[in-house]
This record gives structure tokens, C-alpha cells and sequence, in this order.
């Protein structure tokens, strides 16, 4: 059983389905990934979801258990299956306590809501998958008076709501972030203008890779120094999250860094894509994910620390959040959906801006103690 690429036909947009191992599409998974596709939900979650069907699918392969007669129990062992290393799952070799868990939570959660998602996929299409992955419970919070009312709630008030019952707690992990020498570093060890660009880009603005990658010419304002991120389709499979369309404020510094790289380098290419090939083939096509991660594993070597593109978008966010700016102007320059998603991913304090803090309040002066240690 292996996850497979394929383009869909007529507006050429990439998307994955799971084959069985004798090269049959599992017809199931197949109507599920083919709506994700058609909604235009992101061929990375797409993949991502494949992938959690096809071991999903494994799993119940080898205790030959169908997917439309799987009970909560079946849930919990392949939990405990995804966290086995490999030659623990077919059963060959024993695995002591002390071995680390093959996966982490968050994985083992995202194939988790992958599977409630495919169940109630299906379920909404009147397959029979019984009360797999919901517990049944009153709307609102505790059934009770108050709290929250969910839309149209006067009509299925009386009616069970469905919610994920298995998913395992991890630690969150607070988003990898490089210093200012590090950045220098970094734009220092590019050796093109179009990649010192891409890189300063990302740190500047706090745009995504795909943004990026998508970018028009006509989407820098120069004279305003203003960048629009605009959802479209891309010749090179970048996109925008979410299809939101925003407008980021850009230093000067960014603009001029821009102008040389199209003085220096860019020339009169006729293309409307600012980051293209221009030192390997085909050159002036829109650069792609994989030529761009091709760039970072290069500038690894050069650098000596690792790193990704998206570091650069967590140090503006941070960046900006201790100099003191909104959590709600944050949000809408990084495009999040709401500022609960920002707060959940930047709203942190590390000890160092603890620190800062309690002595920008005065609190380690001896002059305002009230107590003298």
C-alpha cells in the first residue's frame, strides 16, 4: 500500500490518493482526498492526509479488521501501533518500555483528526461507521444553561454533537526563532541578490515560502513600500494559507535590496514572477518549494546552524511582539485567520523577556524594594 501523486484533469492541480498493494485506488480514501481537493484544501495537507490514511489502512490490513466496523478500542491500539518503531509493528521483535516513541503526540493527533475527518466524511454520505471517534453529548458547555451557543442552535438543541474523543497531550514546542547575527549570517553567506532578497524578504515582511515564491512584480509598491500578498494560481505550485489576501508595510532598506537584485541580476528577463531561475535550468521559470529548500541546505553548509525559511517568519513575529506592537496588528500581518491563533503560537514570554520586563518595571532596584533580602 503506497501514497500516489496525481494530477487532476483540466486545471492540472496536484493532489495524492492511497493504492492498495495491487495498484487499485482504496476507493473510500479515494472520494474523501478527491472533496479535500475539490474545496481546494492545500496539496501539502492533502499529502499529509494520504499518508495518515495509508498507515491508517496498514494497520487494519494487519489485523484484518474492516474500516467501517472499527470500534474506539482498535483507536487506542493504533495509537499505541503508530508509536512503535518499525520492526516493532509487525509483531518481529519485542520493544522494551524504554524505547522513545516512534512519532510525536502532534503527529500521532494530526492522523488522528485525519481519520475522525474521513469518518465523518463518509458518515454525512450515509455509510454506517456507527459512533467511531464521537462521544455523544448536549450543545454548549455542560449541557447546561449559559455558555456557548453554536450557530442555529434553536434547531439542534435537541440533536447529539459529535467531538473527538481520542488525541494524546503533548508539550508545546515554543517556534524556533534565530538571532540578528544569526539572520546576518545568513543573508551574508547568499551569494546572489535574488537570494539575499528571498531571504531578507522573509525576515522583513514575515511572509510565508509560498507567498513568496508567488510573488508578482506588480505586488511591491515601491513608492508606498508595501507588499500584497494575493492569493492565485501559481505555475509553481506556490500558494497562499488560507486564500487571504493582505498588505504588509516593507522598509526601504527591502525596496532597495529589490531594485538592485532586478538592476544586477533580473534584467530584462520577461517574466512576471520576482524569485525565477536564473542560474540553473529552465531559467526564468517561477523557482519552486524544492529549489528554494535546495538554497537553504546550501546556506546550512555555509553557515554552520540550521535553519528553515519559516525561522525567519517566526523572528519577525517575535521581533515585533517585544518591540511593543499589538498582538491584533501582528495577526494581520502574518495573515492568521484570528488572534487566537497568533496568541497560541507567539504568546509566550521566554525568561530573557521576563527579565527585560521586570526591570523595565523597576522591580530588581534597590531604590523601589519594599524588602531588603
Amino acid at each position: 500500500m503506497h501514497v500516489q501523486r496525481v494530477v487532476v484533469p483540466g486545471n492540472q492541480a496536484e493532489s495524492w490518493t492511497v493504492l492498495d498493494d495491487g495498484g487499485r485506488v482504496v476507493e473510500p480514501v479515494e472520494r474523501w482526498l478527491a472533496h479535500l481537493t475539490a474545496i481546494e484544501r492545500s496539496p501539502n495537507t492533502v499529502k499529509a492526509y494520504s499518508h495518515d490514511l495509508k498507515d491508517y489502512l496498514v494497520f487494519l490490513a494487519s489485523r484484518g479488521l474492516d474500516w467501517r466496523e472499527v470500534c474506539l478500542e482498535d483507536i487506542g491500539a493504533f495509537v499505541a501501533w503508530l508509536r512503535l518503531p518499525a520492526e516493532g509493528r509487525d509483531g518481529s521483535v519485542a520493544v522494551l518500555p524504554s524505547v522513545a516513541p516512534k512519532v510525536t503526540e502532534s503527529t500521532v493527533n494530526r492522523k488522528l483528526s485525519a481519520i475522525n475527518a474521513f469518518y465523518c466524511f463518509h458518515a454525512r454520505h450515509g455509510v454506517d461507521v456507527g459512533e467511531l471517534l464521537v462521544t455523544w453529548q448536549a450543545p454548549g458547555r455542560g449541557g447546561g444553561r449559559g455558555g456557548y451557543r453554536p450557530f442555529l442552535h434553536h434547531i439542534t438543541k435537541c440533536s447529539p454533537q459529535p467531538r473527538r474523543t481520542v488525541a494524546l497531550k503533548g508539550v508545546k514546542k515554543l517556534p524556533r526563532i534565530l538571532t540578528p547575527a544569526e539572520v546576518q549570517a545568513v543573508l551574508d553567506a547568499c551569494v546572489h541578490l535574488r537570494d539575499r532578497f528571498l531571504f531578507a524578504l522573509l525576515y522583513d515582511s514575515g511572509c510565508r515560502i509560498g507567498e513568496a515564491l508567488g510573488l508578482r512584480h506588480e505586488d511591491i509598491d515601491a513608492a508606498s513600500r508595501v507588499l500584497r500578498i494575493e492569493p492565485r494560481t501559481n505555475s509553481n505550485g506556490a500558494r497562499v494559507k488560507n486564500h487571504s489576501e493582505r498588505s504588509v508595510p516593507i522598509s526601504g532598506q527591502l525596496v532597495r535590496l529589490w531594485g538592485d537584485y532586478l538592476h544586477e541580476e533580473y534584467g530584462d528577463l520577461d517574466c512576471d514572477y520576482v524569485f525565477v531561475n536564473l542560474f540553473a535550468a529552465p531559467r526564468g521559470q517561477a523557482m519552486t518549494y524544492s529549489a528554494a529548500y535546495d538554497l537553504v541546505v546550501r546556506l546550512r553548509a555555509r553557515v554552520g546552524f540550521d535553519f528553515d525559511p519559516h525561522w525567519l517568519r517566526h523572528c519577525m513575529a517575535t521581533r515585533a511582539l517585544r518591540d511593543g506592537v499589538p498582538l491584533e496588528v501582528v495577526s494581520k500581518l502574518l495573515g492568521h485567520s484570528s488572534t487566537t491563533v497568533t496568541e497560541q503560537v507567539y504568546g509566550h514570554l521566554t525568561v530573557e523577556d521576563a527579565r527585560k520586563a521586570l526591570e523595565a518595571a523597576g522591580w530588581f532596584s534597590s531604590d523601589g524594594a519594599e524588602v531588603t533580602l
